[in-house]
């Protein structure tokens, strides 16, 4: 089969429906202000997809922030990569506070989480080296492990049962090999909420030898007492051997970050390919993100709000019969069953009749038979969004449950 031929044969259960797929079901248009209402196909919608956790990216203090930035230095400062002419004191001074926010010795700055993470894996790891992991990793520690030379083993999501299997045999092999063991799983699991075992993978330290890795993209800024993140949330910050999160969630930026013991950041500036041939991050970025980290710090009362929304959301949702799942995050997926056909259907009318947007999640990145409606809510969601919210999915079950979405022309067109 001729190379581009075989693409069309690889498009998921909804690219293939171009009314659906090109800018409706999938890459869909948001308009207007970053904000929980925004248009949505020249309609009002009630937004719960936006990773917007504390509301910074229309905080007066950070668009100020952003504007003068810009204004001082432009979209291109610094030209170079960091270790040739793109070095600035605010990238280290960023780097400083990041570090000393989450309780590490050291900090680097990185430009994205995605390229980022997987080139500080990378960089980590020879062929000697063995990682364990959780299967419900972040697409970005997967594409980083499919470069990885040496040995993986992966443990079923959240079982440390089977974790401490994958340890004795990781173990074993790292002894023959002159190797090392990392174990990587994340703070929160984004697409259901919950937190990963990270004191029960750490009580693992006692019986075997290994470094952990977590990445804590939706715990950073939301979790724990401070909003330092889930190791603190659950008590073993210092215990984490590396912690990594990006900017895209809390802060509401570009950018990213890792921490831990200095020597090791020390090597990974010298050996991180993502970071030595790439373009220092721009200043303006830098500047904001300094605000940003400011406001999170000083302003307990955002992660307030945003709790607040969180627990009256989960409550309302569970007091009228939905599942959210193991959530015991921000993160709210709202479980049902159905086929692709039905989510389609119950999507379009969930934002074209309802006014709700929320990201659809269906078979093959959740089981066959399942529908998580997944649900991000902030600190600048009020209680009457709650409301309307819990209102309209009341609806929309009742036509799922009836059978309603399955005798559609679009559910019919799926061939189910």
């Amino acid at each position: 089969m001729d190379l581009f031929e075989k693409l069309n044969t690889n498009l998921g259960p909804l690219g293939k429906h171009s009314d659906l797929s090109e800018g409706y079901f999938m890459f869909p248009k948001l308009e207007g202000d970053i904000a929980p209402r925004m248009k949505f196909k020249g309609k009002e919608v009630l937004t719960w997809s936006l990773n917007n956790y504390l509301g910074l990216a229309n905080h007066p203090e950070v668009r100020k922030a952003d504007a003068d930035a810009a204004a001082k230095w432009g979209a291109a400062y610094p030209m170079g990569a960091r270790m040739m002419s793109g070095q600035t004191d605010l990238h280290e001074q960023l780097e400083r506070e990041l570090a000393e926010f989450v309780g590490k010795q050291s900090a680097y700055l990185l430009n994205y989480g995605y390229q980022g993470i997987m080139s500080a894996i990378d960089a980590l790891l020879d062929r000697k080296d063995v990682v364990v992991y959780d299967s419900e990793c972040h697409a970005c520690i997967i594409d980083a492990l499919r470069m990885h030379l040496g040995k993986r083993y992966v443990f079923p999501h959240n079982d440390i049962e089977n974790c401490e299997k994958q340890l004795q045999r990781a173990t074993k092999l790292a002894e023959e090999t002159g190797g090392g063991v990392l174990v990587i799983t994340e703070g929160v699991f984004g697409m259901t909420g919950d937190q990963g075992k990270l004191a029960e993978i750490v009580k693992l330290k006692e019986k075997y030898q290994f470094r952990l890795l977590v990445d804590d993209a939706h715990g950073f800024g939301t979790m724990g007492k401070t909003g330092a993140g889930t190791g603190e949330e659950q008590g073993v910050q210092d215990q984490i051997d590396l912690y990594f999160s990006t900017f895209a969630k809390s802060m509401a930026s570009i950018g990213a970050f890792i921490a831990g013991d200095a020597k090791v950041i020390l090597y990974l500036k010298y050996n991180m390919r993502s970071q030595i041939f790439a373009k220092s991050l721009p200043m303006l970025l830098v500047e904001g993100a300094l605000k940003r980290l400011d406001l999170l710090r000083s302003k307990p009362e955002l992660k307030d709000n945003l709790w607040k929304i969180v627990n009256a959301l989960k409550s309302g949702l569970q007091e009228k019969g939905f599942s959210t799942g193991k959530s015991n995050s921000p993160v709210t997926p709202v479980v049902l069953n159905g086929t692709v056909g039905e989510a389609a259907t119950l999507s379009k009318d969930l934002r074209e009749n309802y006014n709700i947007f929320c990201s659809v999640v269906i078979y093959p990145v959740v089981p066959k038979g399942m529908i998580i409606l997944r649900l991000i809510p902030t600190a600048v969601h009020t209680l009457e969004d709650v409301a309307e919210t819990i209102t309209a999915f009341e609806a929309i079950k009742e036509k799922l449950t009836s059978g309603y979405y399955r005798s559609t022309e679009l559910a019919k067109s799926f061939g189910e």
